[in-house]
């Protein structure tokens, strides 16, 4: 997932949220209690408990459960009032400096025909009349079919053209892997009949001739993408601010960068030196160049006291399904010529793989076809016979394997790092993709963990929206927010309440290497936790969608209170198929 963004608004007012107490208990002990808390065991299993006591730098330092005795003497204490506590989520895939980008450009996410898109666009360009170009993103023509707003195919710049007025355009596929220019973005690009497709990636044309058609798959988006305005550093502090608060409303407490530049590290980084950095943020870097912009010899120790991190790498094998860059085995069933479009080949795979092992840097791969899924399995084996010890390889998306390349999850300490929310979402456009015949092994949770993987849940934001308890709905049931389809679709993969829950707490930290201090409510572990109004452990799945986070507290401290906010950074959204 990749987002751009020109000059935007004004700094965010600010995203810190008002102590309950006194400053000066920041430095005390702190009981939290009459609660109906609810946490993993870190066994598989869940814990109740009733209250818990928080040390004065933000560790839990006793839990209490029924009958138990609170200490006759603490510095503060908040009164639960019954309601439900349990630890903060781990995204562990998102992308955090493009789900602020996406709060302020243009947003198609919700959008159902091409005809709504064009409308949309218009109205943006007229409000915005000073912006050098119109950026945006979230479209999805597969959503246009769905819908039955029109063809399942991609738009054109002639259809941007009628509403753009000359100005060049911009906007970004859902999935993030593919872009739409209008012909004056074509122009300032210098795009031409004689542009050749980059390796890894398409330029669409126009019929059987070779003029650009106005969309552009996976590496080629970089064409257009490189003659963006300039970012300025403070659109960056914003659009940090809009996806913090994005994330707190959501329950999330600490999230996982998928592709963090020097520019969005040094965005984290100045947030964190003015104390504004509220969530914790485990970065992965944008390639091995920003590794090593980033991290340097090694992955960095946890900064500013476990708010900021540097693990590890992200690299990119593959595309997404709907814009048919996923790399399959086997042509794709509504298209006969592709396959997909693959960004290397095994051996430069394992080349780029072995270099950040050999300085121990985690490896993640985002992989979502079959043979992209197949051709990082082969890697890990590969180089598992040289980097030895605890390397925690993982494989981001995992949305089609081979069900003969499931058992092979449980090798070599693979971590699977899906996304619950993508499988709702993308189900019948995956239908169409690849036939009926070949989705034994899509967004296969349950078997992938019985194989011995470690499951690790995130959202993709802005790909879907950071909606945790969402996704939780989704891998119980295998079903969308409208109950569909019956029964679930491949309903042998639903999770239980326990896995699912892991998968966005323990699963979630353990991939992250932080399954010491994240992911419980228990003794020595971080006091990240939430406030909510329904038990997850008990909720139907539309109450679990409809679940209202109260509080949001990160380190023994409030980070976020609907009743401050408001509910305006929790509005929920719908998104389609990718």
């Amino acid at each position: 997932m990749k987002h751009s963004i020109g000059a935007a608004a004004a700094l965010l007012a600010g995203t810190a949220m008002t102590a309950p107490f006194p400053a000066s208990v920041a430095h005390a002990d702190v009981l939290v209690d009459n609660v109906e808390g609810v946490t993993p065991d870190g066994r598989g299993g869940v814990e109740h408990f009733e209250g818990f006591l928080i040390s004065p730098d933000g560790h839990v330092l006793q839990v209490f459960h029924k009958g138990e005795k609170r200490p006759k003497k603490v510095d503060y204490q908040v009164d639960g009032k019954g309601r439900v506590v349990m630890p903060g989520l781990i995204d562990a895939h998102a992308h955090v400096m493009g789900t602020g980008f996406a709060k302020m450009t243009l947003d198609l996410s919700t959008v159902r025909t091409l005809d709504e898109a064009l409308s949309r666009v218009a109205a943006w360009a007229a409000a915005h009349p000073d912006a050098p170009w119109i950026l945006g993103s979230g479209w999805n023509q597969a959503d246009w079919f769905k819908s039955g707003g029109g063809l399942d195919r991609m738009p054109t710049a002639a259809e941007l053209d009628e509403v753009t007025g000359g100005k060049p355009a911009w906007l970004t596929r859902v999935d993030g892997h593919a872009g739409w220019a209008n012909s004056a973005a074509l122009s300032a690009a210098g795009i031409t009949a004689a542009t050749a497709d980059p390796a890894g990636g398409q330029i669409l044309r126009v019929g059987g001739s070779k003029a650009p058609a106005g969309v552009f798959v996976d590496a080629a988006t970089r064409l257009v993408e490189a003659k963006l305005p300039r970012v300025r550093p403070e659109d960056r502090d914003t659009a940090l601010g809009e996806a913090q608060l994005a994330f707190l409303a959501s329950g999330v407490t600490t999230v996982a960068d998928m592709g963090s530049t020097i520019e969005d590290w040094q965005t984290f980084r100045r947030a964190a030196d003015t104390g504004a950095l509220r969530v914790r943020v485990v970065s992965y870097a944008a390639g091995i160049d920003a590794m090593t912009l980033i991290g340097g010899p090694g992955p960095t120790p946890w900064l500013y006291d476990d708010r900021l991190k540097m693990n590890g790498v992200k690299l990119y094998l593959d595309g997404a399904l709907g814009s048919r860059g996923a790399w399959l085995k086997a042509p794709y069933a509504d298209d006969a010529k592709a396959k997909g479009l693959p960004q290397m080949n095994q051996t430069q795979l394992g080349n780029l793989m072995s270099r950040a092992a050999m300085d121990n840097f985690q490896v993640a791969v985002h992989a979502i076809g079959d043979e992209a899924n197949a051709t990082v399995l082969d890697s890990i084996e590969e180089l598992s016979a040289t980097y030895k010890g605890d390397r925690r390889w993982r494989i981001e998306h995992a949305q089609i394997v081979d069900p003969a390349d499931i058992p092979r999850f449980g090798r070599n300490g693979v971590i699977a790092s899906m996304q619950p929310q993508h499988e709702a979402s993308d189900r019948l456009m995956a239908e169409a993709r690849l036939g009926t015949a070949r989705l034994a092994g899509a967004y296969a949770w349950k078997s992938i963990s019985a194989a011995g993987a470690t499951l690790a849940f995130g959202s993709d934001t802005p790909v879907e929206p950071a909606h945790p308890f969402e996704g939780l709905a989704v891998a119980i049931t295998r079903q969308g927010a409208d109950g569909q389809p019956a029964g679930g679709w491949q309903p042998q993969e639903t999770l239980t309440r326990e896995a699912a829950l892991a998968a966005y707490t323990t699963g979630a930290a353990y991939s992250l290497f932080a399954e010491s201090r994240l992911g419980r409510i228990a003794k020595g572990y971080r006091a990240d936790f939430l406030f909510v109004d329904n038990d997850p452990m008990t909720a139907t799945p539309e109450q679990l969608r409809a679940t209202r986070v109260l509080e949001t507290w990160i380190g023994g401290k409030l980070a976020w209170s609907a009743a401050q906010d408001g509910g305006k950074a929790g509005v929920r959204r719908e998104k389609g198929a990718r």
